[in-house]
């Protein structure tokens, strides 16, 4: 299954796109997955997973990232205010796939002018902390300040143990993994927001104490009057290291007290922080912290009962926000992006072929949940009337459907429990992410779900809210006019 790297610009809006409101109510995204294009089988024992060689699921996996770059471009231009992916490895089996969601999406960046880039999420505890804040920080300004900041603690053991175990992550305990994750959000903002900075903490020393760096043009930097830190704030100065030879550098008992972090994000005081929740203790210390809430599986009662716990806990700690705006509506504050959004997966059915479409979405839903489940998410799926699932208990599609996490069906069908799902959450405003990407289907089907959606139902989803968010035009542009070389004398 070779890729095609076909061009990424041009792709056509096949139908002309009805234009929504211009008061700001609605916020409406795409949530991307990564799930194989390869087709879904159903084994011996009932579990469904994907039909391919290695090989295939190799060749497949590197097709799932040109589409994610071709379907960030074209939610732009189909008017889609955001564009969201995971972060996920090692996976032969179909469900997920993305490994590296600031990098596909500064592809996407380049290519692109409005359309916010946010990942749900960042896994930060895989990732040396100094390390992911430049890389957000790139993706921001590359952007023009496009950035919604996902982060993460992980809860696969196969990603967790490989990547996390350097930076104090392991999910056998979690009481350590939230400590981990904590202590790289704290230092995450300081490379963000200060402009030099030192921390000392559980996992991580920056810069570690025993750096020498006896640097004359860090010294002479330094001296000047008018940079805000001195010699002393940012070097202990020593003299020569007598058991030492070599460069002053290294010849040297002076070391680094301090670091500067470049670039630092072009929104201030940094993105806002975003965090996929399932528990009461994670919904809580998000609301305590100013981290925006995305909610996924939950049914419509759940989901309800869950901005509560937000909203009450937000409200006992003063409102926190980075930008100490105060109060901010319930459910979603599009003025101040402040608040929770959630997700549904969304298949727009066609007159004479509704059947075979949802047969086909309902594999690959299968196909999801069956992987997921043996992690517990099934349980999250259970109405606060009734029990917790058993977790052995397989997750069908009809159950995905019949507790409308699943809005599969007509235009009016798909627009109905929207609008019920708004109304039920309570939402004033409303952030909603939609989710079309399934195991199964090839890109260029996906790409037609979301022109669909974004002709058929967006534009009365916009106007049952009252209007959509208008995004300035804030990015870069990379391409200009050659450069004339001076004529030779």
């Amino acid at each position: 299954m070779p890729v095609a790297l076909e061009s990424l610009v041009g792709i056509p809006c096949r139908r002309k796109q009805v234009a929504g409101g211009n008061r700001d109510m609605l916020e409406i995204g795409v949530f991307n997955n990564g799930a194989s294009s390869l087709p879904v089988i159903t084994t011996k024992d009932g579990t469904t997973v994907n039909d391919g060689t290695l090989k295939q699921v190799h060749a497949a996996a590197q097709e799932t990232l040109v589409n994610q770059v071709r379907q960030g471009i074209l939610a732009e231009r189909l008017g889609f205010q955001s564009f969201w992916l995971t972060e996920h490895h090692f996976q032969p089996e179909g469900a997920e796939m993305s490994p590296n969601p600031l990098l596909t999406q500064m592809a996407i960046a380049a290519q692109t002018r409005r359309i916010r880039l946010g990942q749900c999420a960042n896994i930060v505890v895989w990732h040396h902390p100094v390390r992911f804040a430049e890389q957000v920080a790139l993706l921001d300004v590359i952007s023009g300040g496009r950035v919604e900041c996902g982060v993460g603690r992980g809860y696969q053991p196969r990603e967790n143990e490989v990547l996390g175990r350097p930076y104090g992550s392991t999910i056998q305990d979690q009481e350590r993994n939230r400590k981990a994750f904590e202590e790289v959000i704290a230092l995450v903002k300081k490379c963000w927001t200060e402009p030099s900075f030192s921390h000392r903490g559980e996992n991580f020393s920056i810069p570690p104490t025993y750096t020498k760096w006896n640097h004359k043009q860090t010294l002479a930097y330094f001296d000047m009057e008018k940079v805000e830190r001195s010699i002393e704030d940012v070097l202990a100065v020593g003299e020569p290291d007598m058991y030492s030879v070599g460069s002053p550098v290294l010849a040297t008992t002076t070391t680094l007290k301090e670091l500067q972090v470049f670039p630092q994000p072009l929104q201030k005081p940094h993105p806002q922080l975003w965090e996929p929740l399932t528990s009461s203790r994670s919904i809580k210390w998000a609301a305590q912290k100013g981290v925006n809430g995305v909610f996924i599986v939950e049914p419509n009662d759940r989901l309800r009962r869950n901005i509560d716990i937000y909203y009450e806990e937000a409200e006992k700690n003063g409102w926190p926000d980075m930008h100490n705006r105060g109060r901010f509506k319930y459910g979603w504050d599009a003025a101040k992006r402040r608040g929770i959004m959630t997700s549904r997966y969304i298949h727009v059915t066609t007159p004479g072929k509704e059947k075979q479409a949802l047969e086909r979405a309902g594999r690959a839903m299968e196909l999801q949940f069956d992987y997921y489940g043996p992690f517990g998410f099934g349980a999250v799926l259970a109405r606060l009337d009734e029990p917790m699932f058993d977790l052995n208990r397989k997750v069908t599609a009809e159950m995905l459907r019949e507790r409308e996490i699943a809005i599969q069906g007509s235009r009016q069908f798909v627009i109905d429990k929207i609008m019920k799902m708004k109304t039920e959450c309570g939402y004033e405003d409303f952030s909603f992410l939609a989710w079309f990407e399934l195991g199964g289907f090839e890109g260029r089907e996906i790409e037609d779900q979301m022109q669909l959606f974004a002709e058929e139902v967006m534009p009365v989803i916009v106007r049952e809210c009252g209007g959509k968010v208008e995004l300035p035009s804030v990015g870069r542009d990379f391409v200009g006019a050659p450069r004339q070389r001076a004529a030779a004398e």
